[in-house]
C-alpha cells in the first residue's frame, strides 16, 4: 500500500464570520444544486411544533433581527425535532418568522463561486448552543471550559470586549451548579507587578474556572507563528495588582478571541493584530502558520443588523488576497460562521466527544490548492475538526477530547491532484439605505 503524500500545506488561515446557518445561506442554492446537498435544499414549506405551516422567504440584504442565546437555540432545536423556530424571540408571527429565511446565489456572489469551486461541508454544526462569545473561545481551545448561557452582558462590566479585561461576568457551570464568575480562562502561571504571581490568574476576581490550553500554545511551542487578526483594544489601563481593563474598544473587539484568555491578553497579545494587517501578509507572503481572522469592523461580519453583501465583499477581498499571493499553493483557508444566528435549519445537530450538545449546522467551505473541486463533505464535524486538520498537518498534540476525536476533513483534500487555481471575486455596491442596528451588533439583548 502506497504510503499517503505529505501535506504541502504550511498555512491554515480560518475566515471566521458572524451568525448564520448552513441553510440560511446556501438552502436556495442547494435547491439547484441537489447533487451536492443530499439532506435537500430550503424546503417549500416549515412545519413548527404548535402546527403552523411558514414558507421560507428570501431575506433582505440586511440580516434580520433574530435572537441567538443559547436558550434560542435549544428552544430552535427542539430535541432534535427542528421545529422550534417559533420560539425564538423576534421569530413569531409579529415578525413575519423572520428567521425562516434565506439567500438566494445572486445576494451572495463570491461565497456561491467558492462553494462551487473548492468543497464544502454540509454536515458542519455549531459547537454548541452558543452565541458568539462561546464560539470564538471553542475556535481556539475546543471547549467552552464550563462556561454557558448569554453573552457576557454589556452593562455587567465596565469595560469593553467581554474577556478578561471587560470586568464582566458570565454563567459558569460544574457539578450541574451555575454561578455568576469573570467572562475569563484564567492562567495561574501569569506573573506580575515584582514577579509575583497575577492577582486570580489574570481575571478581575477570584475565579474556580480552571485554564485550559489554546491552539496558540501548542504552536508555540512546536516554534510554528500564529496570528489572531481583529479588533484591538485602543486603551487599556492596567491597575496596581497588574490587571488590565479595556476602557475603549470598537464594537468589534468582542470577537478577536484572545482577551477571553488571560495567557493570550498578558502574554500573546503582540498576536492579535487589526485585520488590515492580513492583507499585507497575504500579498506580501507572510502569512503565519495558523491564524483566524474576525472583522475588525463589525459591518463586514454578516451580523445580524448589517448588509451580506458588504460581508460578502469582505470575504471576497481577504480570499482573493490569499488566491492571488505568493503563498497560494501552500495555503488551506476554511471560512466558516461562528453560530446560528439564529436562522432555520433542517439537520439535527449531535453530541460532541465531550458529552455536550451541539448547536445549529452552519456552512463551511475550504478554500486551497488542493480542495477536491465541487466537493461536498459529508462526515459530521465542528470546529474542533478545523483544530483537527491543523494539529495532524502539523504534529501537534490535541487540546482536548472534542479535537482528538474530530473528523479532520480527510475526504475534503487530495494532495495529488493538479493544484487548483483561484477563481474571481466581485465587489458590489451595497444597497442604499442600508441600517445599522447597534444593539443587534453588540448583543445587547
Amino acid at each position: 500500500m502506497q504510503a499517503p503524500l505529505a501535506s504541502p500545506i504550511k498555512h491554515v488561515v480560518v475566515l471566521y464570520m458572524e451568525n448564520h446557518t448552513f441553510d440560511n445561506l446556501l438552502g436556495f442554492w442547494c435547491d439547484g444544486h441537489p447533487q451536492r446537498c443530499p439532506d435537500g435544499g430550503m424546503p417549500s414549506s416549515v412545519r413548527l411544533s404548535d402546527g403552523t405551516v411558514v414558507t421560507p422567504r428570501t431575506s433582505p440584504d440586511v440580516v434580520p433581527n433574530v435572537m441567538h442565546e443559547t436558550n434560542d437555540q435549544v428552544h430552535a432545536i427542539n430535541g432534535g425535532a427542528m421545529n422550534g423556530w417559533q420560539l425564538i424571540r423576534g421569530c413569531q408571527a409579529a415578525q413575519r418568522y423572520r428567521c425562516i429565511t434565506g439567500y438566494q446565489p445572486q445576494q451572495e456572489p463570491n461565497l456561491i463561486q467558492l462553494v462551487q469551486h473548492f468543497a464544502m461541508s454540509d454536515m458542519a454544526f455549531s459547537m454548541q448552543d452558543s452565541p458568539s462569545w462561546f464560539g470564538h473561545m471553542y475556535a481556539v481551545a475546543a471547549t467552552t471550559d464550563g462556561f454557558t448561557g448569554h453573552n457576557p452582558g454589556i452593562n455587567n462590566g465596565p469595560g469593553a470586549g467581554w474577556g478578561c479585561d471587560s470586568g464582566k461576568t458570565g454563567t459558569w457551570v460544574s457539578g450541574g451548579r451555575s454561578k455568576r464568575v469573570p467572562s475569563c480562562i484564567p492562567d495561574p502561571s501569569l506573573t506580575g507587578p515584582g514577579g509575583k504571581p497575577l492577582a486570580n490568574g489574570g481575571a478581575m476576581a477570584p475565579t474556580p474556572v480552571p485554564y485550559v490550553p489554546t491552539i496558540m500554545d501548542r504552536l508555540r511551542a512546536a516554534g510554528l507563528s500564529w496570528r489572531i487578526y481583529g479588533a484591538k483594544c485602543a486603551t487599556e489601563v492596567k491597575d496596581s495588582r497588574g490587571l488590565e481593563l479595556c476602557t475603549k474598544g470598537n464594537g468589534a473587539y468582542v470577537y478577536s478571541t484572545c482577551p477571553t484568555f488571560a495567557e493570550c491578553l498578558y502574554g500573546q497579545s503582540s498576536g492579535l493584530v487589526p485585520d488590515s494587517r492580513f492583507i499585507t501578509d497575504a500579498t506580501s507572503g507572510h502569512l503565519p502558520a495558523f491564524s483566524v481572522i474576525t472583522p475588525d469592523d463589525v459591518a463586514n461580519s454578516e451580523h445580524n443588523g448589517f448588509s451580506m453583501t458588504k460581508g460578502d465583499n469582505w470575504v471576497g477581498k481577504l480570499v482573493a488576497d490569499v488566491m492571488n499571493g505568493p503563498q497560494w499553493a501552500s495555503t488551506a483557508m476554511f471560512i466558516t460562521w461562528d453560530d446560528c444566528g439564529c436562522f432555520y435549519d433542517q439537520v439535527r445537530p449531535g453530541k460532541n466527544p465531550d458529552g455536550t450538545p451541539q448547536g445549529p449546522r452552519v456552512p463551511l467551505v475550504i478554500v486551497s490548492p488542493y480542495a477536491r473541486p465541487g466537493y461536498t463533505d459529508r462526515t459530521p464535524v465542528t470546529f474542533a475538526g478545523i483544530l483537527a486538520y491543523t494539529e495532524r498537518n502539523f504534529n501537534l498534540a490535541p487540546l482536548s477530547a472534542n479535537d482528538a476525536a474530530a473528523y479532520p476533513f480527510t475526504k475534503a483534500f487530495n494532495y495529488s491532484q493538479a493544484p487548483l487555481s483561484g477563481v474571481p471575486m466581485v465587489t458590489r455596491p451595497v444597497p442604499k439605505n442600508d441600517h445599522i442596528d447597534w444593539a443587534q451588533a453588540r448583543q445587547d439583548s
